[in-house]
């Protein structure tokens, strides 16, 4: 009888005993994920400021290459003269997008009220925004979007990281780089070296691409507005040129403000104003994108989404943000470690 007490007990405690394991377990899995994910949100910002200070060496280049500077000072002219001219910017333009914003934020619910109008006069039309309103679709879409756009620890913060970082890698960007090729191994240094060197002049070229891309659209997109008479023409214009930054969803997401001032006009208007920048995109793609891919991996549309998506729902806006040419480093280092040696192992 005592025995089987004894044994008795020891089960229990046993039991009890998995069930603290297994519960200690899930808490690490559970830690380890939101440590993972505040990690990859720091690393993305750190990525970000990366991309800026190459923007800026790349820009002191062209002091180097056409007037013989030293590097400290092509650097130094670089910045000054970029913060010169966000402020000559702001000075002469600011107020006037200001403005064009705050009516714009001003007139959106009446915009979108009158586009379901527009929408509703066909029997389709009438349909999709009533199966949209009552099943509760837009409020998903909301929480989709907001997810997708929120940022790692608020805006604010995330900028002065980025900015703080950016300063501390143009001061000294050689003992930052170095300290990265010493986690190496001795052996692969060479390679590493090799490598970062290849992915710094693919950003480089990346930059420059994109850069081109956003004055483009939004030039082209600004004559095509003022030519149909729209308004706030200005502030379209530069949601369009800065959203080109994102492939695939940014020029989406450009498009909706464009389309519901137009609707107010009419769905002539409308329409014209989507193959406008159906237009816009597909010259973009035939004159930007040989300049953005030239010496370039060419990365398939569907990593991109792929990326956008996963970094998107992970990080949310800088994911998406920065999706691509984190797509387009993981396919150079991939390509340089595996797949050139595996073709030379064939061959």
């Amino acid at each position: 009888m005592i025995k089987a007490m004894e044994m008795s007990n020891n089960q229990d405690l046993s039991y009890q005993k998995k069930v603290w394991i297994k519960g200690g377990i899930y808490a690490l899995i559970i830690v380890t994920l939101l440590l993972f994910k505040a990690l990859v949100s720091l690393l993305l910002l750190v990525f970000a400021s990366v991309l800026l200070t190459i923007y800026f060496y790349g820009f002191a280049g062209l002091f180097q290459k056409h007037f013989n500077w030293s590097p400290r000072v092509s650097i130094i002219t670089a910045i000054i003269l970029n913060v010169l001219l966000l402020i000559v910017f702001f000075w002469f333009v600011g107020a006037r997008i200001q403005q064009q914003v705050a009516e714009l934020s001003d007139t959106l619910p009446s915009t979108i009220q009158k586009a379901k109008d527009q929408i509703s006069q066909t029997p389709i039309g009438n349909r999709l925004v009533q199966h949209f309103s009552s099943s509760g679709e837009s409020q998903k879409a909301a929480g989709i979007i907001k997810s997708f756009f929120s940022s790692s620890f608020g805006i604010l913060s995330d900028l002065y990281i980025i900015i703080l970082l950016t300063s501390f890698f143009t001061a000294t960007p050689s003992s930052y780089k170095k300290g990265l090729i010493k986690l190496l191994p001795a052996k692969a240094r060479d390679k590493g070296t090799d490598l970062v060197n290849r992915i710094s002049i693919l950003l480089k070229k990346w930059i420059k691409g994109q850069i081109f891309g956003i004055f483009f659209i939004a030039v082209l997109t600004g004559i095509g507005l003022l030519i149909l008479g729209m308004p706030l023409v200005l502030t379209l214009a530069l949601i369009a040129g800065l959203l080109n930054f994102i492939p695939n969803i940014g020029p989406l997401i450009a498009l909706i403000p464009a389309v519901l001032i137009a609707l107010t006009k009419g769905t002539t208007t409308a329409l014209i104003i989507v193959g406008m920048y159906t237009l816009i995109q597909v010259i973009q793609s035939a004159v930007t994108q040989p300049l953005i891919q030239k010496k370039m991996i060419s990365i398939p549309p569907a990593l991109i989404i792929i990326g956008q998506v996963g970094l998107g729902a992970l990080t949310g806006f800088w994911g998406v943000l920065l999706a691509t040419p984190l797509v387009a480093i993981l396919m150079t280092i991939i390509q340089d470690l595996y797949i050139k040696k595996q073709d030379s192992q064939a061959g």
